[in-house]
């Protein structure tokens, strides 16, 4: 029987301001913007671009937060989702691409009431808590 193979997709949890960005899909899904890895890009080179091609915003990637498989029940379809904790100095509003239906800056504590994947809504707890303990630190 053969491996199975799955797409890759590499997601970024971009937090400004105190709130996650988030874009709503097809699915009427909220999800974190990225896309799918090119053969010739590194994981961070992707987010970074995908978040460029659905937002318009210039991201740094600064670290990798959590990968899973996620199963896609309306698609019927398994894809390997790798999310990164992302920056920004850019204040600029968000510009919606094509691939989404609306563009949200959510706070923390409107996460947990959002239709998403749990495992975003995992990432992007996990970058909130990074960001908190690195204020701390300081």
């Amino acid at each position: 029987m053969p491996e199975p193979v799955y797409p890759v997709s590499i997601k970024g949890v971009l937090v400004r301001d105190g709130r996650v960005m988030l874009l709503r899909n097809e699915r009427d899904e909220w999800e974190l913007p990225g896309g799918r890895i090119e053969p010739s890009e590194t994981p961070e080179e992707c987010v970074a671009r995908e978040i460029a091609e659905e937002t318009g915003l210039r991201v740094d990637v600064k670290t990798i937060l959590d990968s899973w498989i996620y199963y896609i029940p309306i698609a019927d379809k398994n894809v390997f989702i790798v999310t990164y904790g992302c920056t920004t100095d850019s204040d600029q509003a968000p510009v919606l691409s094509h691939e989404h239906n609306r563009v949200g800056e959510f706070a923390e504590h409107e996460v947990q009431a959002l239709t998403m994947p749990e495992g975003y809504r995992s990432s992007i707890f996990t970058w909130f808590e990074h960001m908190r303990s690195l204020h701390a630190a300081r």
